[in-house]
């Protein structure tokens, strides 16, 4: 029987920003690549790693033949996202700023936007 290989580490590209769920932001951009012959050894395994997000690129001779992601991207709320661009900007050292004309479009989106009809979902 051959030696059991333990699974490559996940590369995340992103960073950790304090309270937030960063769980979901660092699996959100973890990618695992791995052998045929090692996917094939613990597809199980593999299979878990994809449902918390992480995906997975099976290689044959170093070349990408199959991705494995799960069919829901995780998502992150509205406070996960201003921290994680408050964090961003912190590291960057300035705030991004928006573009005038996209604020304005926004501000007249937000101003128009009408009362959503419920009554069609009974």
């Amino acid at each position: 029987m051959a030696a059991h290989k333990t699974m490559p580490k996940e590369t995340p590209s992103d960073v950790f920003v304090d309270g937030v769920n960063n769980r979901a932001i660092m699996l959100s951009v973890a990618v695992i690549r791995i052998s045929e012959a090692d996917a094939a050894r613990d597809f199980a395994g593999l299979m878990a790693r994809v449902r918390t997000g992480v995906e997975v690129v099976i290689e044959s001779a170093a070349q990408p033949v199959a991705v494995l992601r799960s069919a829901i991207p995780p998502r992150r709320s509205i406070s996960e996202s201003i921290a994680l661009a408050e964090a961003r900007s912190k590291k960057l050292g300035y705030e991004p700023v928006m573009d005038a004309e996209f604020a304005a479009d926004m501000k007249e989106i937000v101003r128009n936007r009408k009362p959503r009809d419920t009554s069609v979902w009974d």
